[in-house]
């Protein structure tokens, strides 16, 4: 199961009034697990960034001048999410402005929700907080995701922050280590230790996830001898 988190920052609110996207981040999970590719690409608009545009995400255009366009780009966004499921939070927004890009270069050209399968992170979370702050920084205090680096927006940032929430909100941990049984002097210590998995920023804290403990062990393989004596097989 490839997934993509996609974030974009744009000169200003609205496609239809003229604005365009200047970044777009996005980071792969396979099977629920970081596995550390990524696209990220900042944009020359052909137009100025707004000033409220600007205090958002604090790309000027100044550092956007020698930038690429988006169509000397387009190609290998395209063929990274191509056929993913794209994870975006307030999808409508990020799925309208990259649309819109894609008629202007060909009108004929078959749109983002025609090649992938969007889903909305801010629906979710809506469906699963419903009269709360659902927006990312109050999913990150809800989640307990690191976003101390996050002063301004940034594409880049936001969609590996968002693979945080989204992964926990839609299921908590997604690597269990079940541990072999070592004979050292320490396993019995080590078998609630934290794994640490590290994010692709290195100025935000490393997650932390939690091993199986002796008990939860046996109570799983437990559980798999049942399943097997139902189904015939072994899956081990």
């Amino acid at each position: 199961m490839r997934q993509i988190v996609l974030d974009t920052e744009t000169t200003g609110l609205e496609p239809s009034e003229g604005h365009k996207i200047i970044e777009i981040g996005c980071v792969e999970l396979v099977n629920r697990r970081l596995t550390g590719r990524h696209y990220h690409q900042y944009l020359n608009p052909g137009r100025e960034v707004e000033q409220g545009a600007i205090d958002v995400h604090g790309i000027t255009n100044e550092f956007l001048a020698d930038k690429p366009l988006f169509e000397s780009v387009v190609q290998a966004f395209l063929e990274f999410v191509q056929g993913a499921e794209l994870i975006i939070h307030n999808a409508p927004f990020d799925v309208g402005f990259l649309n819109h890009e894609l008629r202007l270069l060909d009108a004929s050209c078959p749109l983002l929700d025609a090649r992938c399968k969007i889903t909305d992170s801010l629906m979710l979370a809506r469906n699963k907080h419903p009269g709360q702050r659902n927006n990312l920084d109050a999913l990150c205090k809800r989640y307990e995701v690191d976003n101390s680096g996050r002063d301004l927006h940034g594409a880049l940032l936001d969609a590996e922050i968002l693979a945080d929430v989204y992964l926990a909100m839609t299921g908590g941990q997604v690597m269990i280590d079940f541990g072999t049984g070592s004979d050292d002097s320490d396993q019995s210590q080590a078998a609630h230790s934290d794994i640490v998995v590290q994010p692709l920023s290195s100025d935000r804290a490393p997650l932390v996830i939690l091993k199986a403990d002796e008990a939860e062990v046996a109570a799983h393989l437990k559980r798999v001898q049942q399943i097997e004596s139902i189904a015939g097989q072994t899956f081990f």
